[in-house]
């Protein structure tokens, strides 16, 4: 005998005590509640037997099952009591491991396996699991301490393929907003961090307004905005909706990444990548356009002349933000670089993507769901409430 072998039989022998302790509690608490329940009200009807998967293992439970004649319909006091749904025949505690690990891990079929293996049966199928996050309700709302009056917003889109649509795929808007840095040792993390997703018909951008006013408490005459994105008309629609209040940046990854597929190994590669390390604009425009008609291939001048029509359609997208907020007052002390969308569409597209297709009600539970845990967002399942 090894340890391992040790270990999982001590393990599946507490599994087995502890879900029969879990039934006796439970049938002593409906018990209790018989004794105490208004008999007016209540009427014993009869004692039904619910077959509960818990972490425990499965646990039948025998309950009191009433006629409310107040309210007209049958119920069970001891789901009533500990807000779970008895019918649906699964735990609270057992739902929402499962919904984090569908979420945290790469997919349905997935989550289901672990929870197998962590419990020692089959004991939520992947459509059941699927089923639980598409009816879960999401509290959007959870009240933000405003740090300053800058806000820093990363914006980015997702493409997402869809199932048995007229169209292949679409873009999911996805908003990260923050209000800073700060150094914890030698790691650095967003003060007041929120994601927001974009699934309502207003405009996107009015959308975050609101979205800030709500949960941050923002004063769109006081406070500035920072936006941080591609060159997606969507996301620089910013600049007119925010007007003098706030300042867009394109990407820098992104115009590196285009940069580098664009130039590497020709001979302004490095001048240009030093420009922009150092927010010269106006040094990078100058290279790009003196580079036209040297890269020898027809798409990539394209894609060159593309560059270059961007930056100057937008000006001061590629200058320092920190100049910007200097000269409305604002002390930039430990302001950083933005651009950290890229990591942001990692956390949603590791779920999302990896070559599936979705329906419209999946990926937008998906997504939702997937807010609600990295921003503990309380989050309402058929049996009972968690916290992401």
């Amino acid at each position: 005998m090894t340890l391992k072998e040790i270990e999982q039989s001590l393990f599946r022998h507490m599994q087995k005590q502890y879900g029969h302790l879990l039934q006796q509690v439970l049938e002593e608490i409906d018990r209790t509640l018989a004794e105490q329940r208004d008999k007016k009200r209540y009427a014993l009807k009869d004692k039904r037997t619910i077959r509960l998967q818990t972490l425990f293992g499965e646990v039948e439970v025998k309950r009191n099952y009433y006629f409310d004649r107040e309210k007209k319909v049958y119920t069970s006091l001891l789901d009533v009591f500990l807000q779970f749904d008895g019918a649906h025949g699964v735990s609270p505690l057992l739902e929402e491991t499962a919904i984090h690990l569908a979420v945290t891990g790469s997919s349905y079929r997935q989550a289901a396996q672990s929870l197998e293996k962590l419990v020692g049966y089959a004991c939520m199928s992947h459509e059941t699991i699927r089923q639980s996050i598409i009816e879960a309700e999401v509290e959007g709302h959870r009240a933000m301490e405003k740090k300053g009056r800058v806000f820093f917003i990363e914006a980015d889109g997702l493409y997402v393929k869809r199932q048995r649509s007229r169209i292949k795929g679409k873009e999911e808007k996805i908003i990260t907003i923050h209000q800073g840095w700060e150094k914890n040792g030698k790691r650095v993390s967003l003060v007041n961090r929120r994601y927001m997703v974009h699934q309502t018909n207003e405009p996107i951008w009015e959308a975050v307004e609101n979205f800030l006013m709500k949960e941050y408490s923002y004063d769109p005459f006081e406070d500035w905005v920072v936006i941080n994105g591609d060159g997606a008309p969507w996301i620089t629609a910013c600049r007119e909706y925010f007007g003098d209040r706030g300042y867009f940046q394109l990407d820098r990854f992104h115009v590196a990444r285009e940069i580098r597929q664009l130039f590497r190994g020709h001979a302004r590669y490095r001048v240009i990548r030093k420009k922009l390390a150092s927010w010269d604009e106006e040094g990078v425009l100058r290279e790009l356009t003196s580079a036209i008609g040297t890269l020898e291939h027809e798409e990539k001048e394209k894609q060159l002349e593309a560059l270059v029509r961007r930056i100057e359609e937008i000006p001061g997208c590629l200058r320092d933000y920190r100049v910007w907020l200097k000269e409305k007052g604002i002390d930039t002390t430990n302001m950083r670089a933005m651009g950290s969308a890229e990591g942001t569409m990692h956390v949603f597209a590791k779920r999302s993507k990896n070559g599936r297709s979705w329906r419209d009600a999946g990926i937008e539970a998906m997504l939702r769901a997937i807010v609600a845990i990295k921003d503990t967002l309380l989050i309402r399942t058929r049996d009972g409430v968690m916290y992401g």
